[in-house]
């Protein structure tokens, strides 16, 4: 990722994919999504709460059958979502549906993109990974309560709009 001068070449980006994922209570009427706060160790962000997601790392997905006469890899996306959601939170997600992109640069000088998905919770009971500290699920007006990753609310609504039928 470094030139001869040590410097990080500038075409080289993180790629990350998160998932908003949403349950809905049908006796309540409410809709719940699920946030999680890092851990203080982090790079980024630092006990801030989020949504699920991670890095696409060539190692963790390189094994896996490629799309026949093909050779690129197809929904690389979508496992990765499933696969950190599942070590994150220990929940599986129904198919996650695109939401939208944004890029940030880590303290340590990283450039990141970031592809933002949602998806409605599957099942099973939240089992937080070892850079995570707490979770809870929340309404979107409770969320505006929590230290989250600037941006995040946003996201939020626009799930919840997406859900309700606003634009």
């Amino acid at each position: 990722m470094t030139n001869e001068n040590n410097l990080l070449d500038p075409r080289l980006h993180f790629v990350v994919a998160t998932a908003i994922i949403v349950k809905c209570d049908d006796l309540e009427k409410k809709r719940y999504f699920l946030i999680i706060k890092r851990a203080p160790h982090e790079k980024a962000f630092p006990n801030r709460w989020t949504v699920p997601g991670g890095k696409l790392v060539l190692h963790e997905y390189e094994h896996l059958s490629k799309t026949a006469g093909y050779p690129q890899w197809y929904g690389v996306v979508d496992w990765v979502l499933r696969k950190e959601v599942k070590e994150e939170t220990g929940l599986d997600i129904e198919k996650p549906n695109y939401l939208c992109n944004l890029v940030f640069v880590r303290p340590d000088g990283y450039p990141v993109v970031t592809l933002s998905y949602w998806a409605h919770y599957k099942n099973g009971e939240v089992v937080l990974g070892k850079d995570f500290t707490d979770f809870s699920w929340v309404t979107l007006e409770e969320a505006r309560k929590y230290d989250l990753i600037e941006g995040i609310y946003n996201e939020l609504a626009m799930v919840e709009n997406i859900l309700s039928g606003k634009k």
